[in-house]
Order: C-alpha cells, then structure tokens, then sequence
C-alpha cells in the first residue's frame, strides 16, 4: 500500500472529477490511518466508511473531530456505540443489513481503531459550529496525503454535494502537509484556540451533544 504510487490532480472538483472514485478511495485504499476534521457526521456516512475502510484496509485507523449535532436517531444509536457501557446494551440483527454496518462500527470502536472526538466553539468571536473540513491518509512508508474541502465522510458514490477539495502531498509539498497534521494533531490534543475538543463519551454525558435542526422538518 503507497499513496506515492497514485496519480494525484493537486485538485479535483465535481463538475469534471469523480471525486469518490478518482480521489477517496484509491487513497482510503492504500493508507493505514486516516484523520479526518468534519462539520456534519451522519451514522449512514460512518457506517458506509467503516465497512469500506474496514474490508480494503484491514486494521487500519480512523480518527474523526466532527461537530456537536446530529440527527435525533442517530445520536441516539451512537450514544450507544461510542460508550463503553453502551456496547453492552447493544443487539444486533445479523439478519439486517443495518445491523451489520452497525457491528462493524462497534467492533472498530472497541478494537481502537475507529476513533470519534466532538469539536465546539468556545470563543464569543465565533458564531456557529466546529466546520473544519479537512483530512490526512497516510500510509506504511511514512508518506501522507493532506486535503482541504468536501464535507463527504464516505465512500458514497451518490453523494449530491458540489464541491471542490485541494490535495497535497508529503513528497511534492511536505510543509502544506506538515501543517494540516500539526492542525489536526492540535485539534486532537485540545489544543486549538477558540475550539474545544472532547471525547465523545465525555460530551454525551454533559450534554454537549445536540440534535440538529434537521430532525424537526422530518416530522411534516
């Protein structure tokens, strides 16, 4: 597995790339971690992640920051997944698709290899959420690649988002890259100015975690 080997555009943008096919997962393909810093996760984005990231690159890593809300029905299943007592209240169906991405998200969590930190402003000087976007592969060699852009978590081929995202690699552009891991390093420790980064487990318990507005339109 090398991310040298592939042939990387420094961008790629919706209205002339495949950005899944041509960028994601080729390079999901062939690292051994990958962080990533989103504004938005939705348990389908995850669990359609998880099971590609898990069957392409086994025992690989993922770390994610993403921001405090979230779909009413999905904090709900997380809350059981990302807590340590909480896998113990789960059952899963073997029999239901659903329930087999869900297994596999919590055998990740429990095996350390699927890691999810929570993101939040803590600065009067900004208004809204943790809207980060931005991620790192890198693979067994020590080579990275860092991108900015895309608020698409998964391998999902459908997604509708136009977007474009700006690539850079550690043996063409190593400071670019040197400093969005040094970024997602500082955001992983807590230790970015103006956001505050917890562990999920600890911004479920004190409330830290909210539902997004999106749950309520749903109900008409």
């Amino acid at each position: 597995m090398q991310l040298r080997n592939l042939k990387l555009k420094e961008q790629y943008r919706s209205d002339r790339d495949n950005i899944i096919s041509d960028f994601f997962i080729p390079c999901l393909s062939n690292c051994i971690q990958y962080d990533r810093a989103i504004e938005y996760l939705t348990l389908q984005g995850l669990s359609t992640l998880s099971l590609g990231f898990h069957n392409s690159t086994p025992n690989a890593r993922i770390r994610m920051i993403t921001g405090h809300q979230f779909k009413i029905s999905d904090l709900n299943t997380m809350s059981k997944i990302f807590l340590k007592n909480g896998n113990s209240r789960i059952n899963f169906n073997p029999e239901l698709i659903r329930d087999v991405k869900l297994e596999v998200i919590r055998k990740l969590f429990t095996s350390g290899n699927l890691m999810l930190k929570i993101g939040i402003p803590s600065s009067e000087n900004i208004d809204g959420t943790f809207a980060e976007k931005m991620g790192i592969f890198q693979d067994a060699n020590g080579d990275s690649v860092a991108f900015s852009g895309s608020s698409n978590v998964s391998f999902d081929r459908h997604t509708k988002n136009f977007e474009t995202i700006d690539v850079f690699t550690s043996w063409n552009d190593k400071t670019r890259v040197d400093i969005k891991k040094e970024d997602f390093e500082n955001l992983w420790s807590n230790e970015t100015t103006s956001v505050s980064v917890y562990d999920f487990e600890y911004a479920e318990k004190h409330n830290l975690l909210k539902y997004s507005s999106e749950w309520a339109v749903n109900l008409n």
